[in-house]
């Protein structure tokens, strides 16, 4: 058999069997609500410092003692990614997908219910870093499997323009929880929000999380993944393990060039809007009121054109938007981390302008990262390569963030950090091969004929194991 690439097959959109343009809606639904659901937590997660503090961490390290919570959800992400990716490439994305928006709304909720340090001791701030612990190991295959679930079921010629939805649904999530979260500050007293008010918006995750259960389930698996399960059940079938040690062994390039780029990516995601609220509020100065409101205004502006970034990367391609992103935070950094200093109007202004920034990243994170895998490692190859550098550098980014700015009293390092991030994701980027308008069905890396006419490892494979194991 000839070494053959994705391209060698016809687009799916040509494909007379691919969905109807009604469960490619239903598909992107389903798939963004999850990502919303997830966010959503990081959202009431960080607007709701004050109180977790209060409540879990009493004392001088109290605020330290949150971010540690909040970076050790990511300890368990890359176990995740370890663990869920194979099983979503052996049974399929749908049924990995169910099980943990449901796993990431329950503990979510039930952060809601524990107990403070007043009543359990010590035992308080242990439960909440344990249901954080469950949070991150299902977030692992969350987040790689929506977007990949998204990727199979988009047409080829439109996959920034659906995939960006994903990213709508990120932006969406957390923006709602900030929102709650300052609507219920504008209407309760500080007493009742110490109290009672922050559980209730961890409560509301569940019923979130429930509604996206349910369009999951009335969904088919990707049509792609299907495809392959149907015409080379060998390449779906074996051990987990067998599964894992293919993708390491044989897919590590794009693993580590992943790597690189998710390095740039969530050191922008958790610095912008994970942390940005407590930074606004302890280093600048802003009340938190207005910190919310800051970030709350930078989220709806990003929730606004992040459709538009997608739809044009479809047309550019994904290299020429991210290389737009990274030079543009590696310029920009520090002149707005220091007009954000300025007062609450230049924060806006300052951390808009980064927020649109980071945008051609963010909006095609969906179209960019699945295509670098194969259909029957694309799960475990993103969720491993995804969930390790988001758990190293990504998550770690508000703790690293606040204990360096009050080690130091330098308000600046944030910027810096951000800009140290660029530059790794530009390294990353320039051994990125383009795959826009490439097909992601079958055994093949996508794109491949574009950038590198070299052997495919799946393909000599199968020429190993001779005519009869050849597949398409």
């Amino acid at each position: 058999m000839t070494p053959e690439t994705t391209r060698d097959l016809p687009s799916l959109p040509d494909d007379p069997t691919r969905p109807s343009p009604q469960v490619i809606r239903k598909a992107i639904t389903a798939s963004a609500i999850g990502n919303a659901t997830e966010w959503y937590d990081y959202g009431v997660y960080a607007a709701t410092i004050t109180y977790l503090t209060q409540a879990f961490f009493p004392g001088s390290m109290g605020t330290l003692g949150v971010m540690l919570g909040f970076a050790v959800s990511f300890v368990l992400r890359p176990l995740g990614g370890f663990v869920w990716g194979p099983i979503g490439d052996r049974v399929g994305r749908k049924h990995v997908l169910a099980l943990t928006i449901l796993l990431i709304s329950v503990s979510t909720a039930l952060i809601g219910v524990l107990p403070t340090h007043a009543v359990a001791g010590v035992w308080a701030p242990i439960l909440l870093i344990a249901l954080r612990v469950v949070q991150g190991f299902s977030t692992g295959g969350e987040y790689g499997g929506a977007a990949t679930f998204m990727a199979e079921y988009s047409p080829d010629d439109k996959r920034g323009r659906y995939g960006s939805f994903l990213e709508f649904g990120t932006l969406a999530g957390f923006a709602s929880g900030t929102a709650l979260v300052l609507l219920l500050n504008l209407g309760l007293s500080d007493d009742q929000m110490s109290t009672w008010g922050w559980r209730l918006p961890f409560l509301l995750a569940l019923p979130l999380g429930l509604v996206g259960l349910y369009l999951r389930s009335q969904l088919e698996d990707s049509p792609v993944f299907t495809e392959l399960e149907e015409q080379d059940s060998d390449s779906v079938e074996g051990s987990l393990w067998t599964k894992l040690r293919q993708t390491l062994i044989d897919y590590w390039q794009p693993i580590l060039i992943m790597f690189g780029m998710v390095v740039a990516l969530n050191v922008a995601n958790y610095t912008l809007l994970a942390f940005q609220p407590e930074y606004l509020k302890n280093t600048i100065g802003l009340s938190e009121d207005n910190g919310s409101i800051v970030v709350l205004i930078g989220q709806v502006a990003m929730m606004c054109l992040i459709p538009v970034f997608g739809r044009w990367s479809d047309r550019t391609g994904r290299k020429p938007m991210w290389w737009v992103s990274l030079i543009g935070l590696f310029a920009l950094s520090l002149p707005m981390y220091w007009l954000m200093g300025q007062g609450f109007g230049w924060a806006i202004v300052g951390f808009v302008v980064l927020g649109v920034l980071y945008l051609p990243q963010l909006a095609t994170i969906s179209a960019t990262f699945p295509a670098m895998f194969p259909t029957h490692v694309r799960y475990a190859g993103f969720a491993i390569s995804y969930n390790l550098s988001t758990a190293l550098f990504g998550g770690t980014a508000p703790l690293v963030n606040e204990a360096v700015v009050g080690a130091t009293g330098w308000n600046l390092f944030p910027a810096v950090y951000l800009m140290g991030a660029c530059v790794i994701g530009m390294v990353a980027l320039a051994f990125l091969r383009e795959t826009a308008g490439c097909s992601l069905r079958g055994t093949g890396v996508p794109g491949r004929e574009l950038d590198d006419p070299g052997p495919d490892p799946q393909a000599a494979a199968d020429a190993e194991s001779g005519p009869a194991a050849a597949r398409v």
